[in-house]
């Protein structure tokens, strides 16, 4: 008999609950998260690719006047001339570019743009000394 009860208890409250859609309540909307191609990354990018370019063509100038390259990941690719130099430039970039893009997707904003500005700095610093040089 006590079974009977409790089975009767738990049928009336599955009855006492009610679970339907109210129409009137929703889920207020998730934060967006930022876009990564925003105006200062766009910038950003151009102003790295203008500085890979600067830094590729101060390069061969630099090799065409019997100076070498001096770094050691970068030397097979110039040495094979424009071409070499515009592939081991690509790569370059796009592992710029490739690494604020990681950042970005892992939610590291101050990281990703302070990795831009330190990657525009570094290759503003190359194109530098390769002026110097070169004068």
């Amino acid at each position: 008999m006590r079974y009977l009860l409790y089975v009767i208890l738990l049928g009336v409250s599955m009855q006492a609950q009610r679970f339907t859609a109210n129409n009137s309540f929703s889920l207020p909307a998730a934060p967006s998260a930022p876009q990564f191609w925003t105006v200062e990354n766009r910038i950003n990018v151009g102003i790295l690719a203008g500085l890979i370019a600067a830094d590729a063509i101060t390069t061969q100038r630099g090799l065409s006047e019997g100076y070498r390259e001096t770094n050691p990941l970068m030397r097979p690719f110039v040495t094979r001339g424009a071409l070499g130099e515009a592939a081991g430039s690509a790569l370059g970039f796009g592992t710029a570019v490739g690494a604020a893009y990681l950042l970005h997707r892992t939610h590291h904003y101050k990281a990703e743009r302070f990795a831009m500005r330190l990657m525009i700095a570094g290759e503003g610093g190359f194109v530098a000394n390769n002026i110097v040089i070169l004068r």
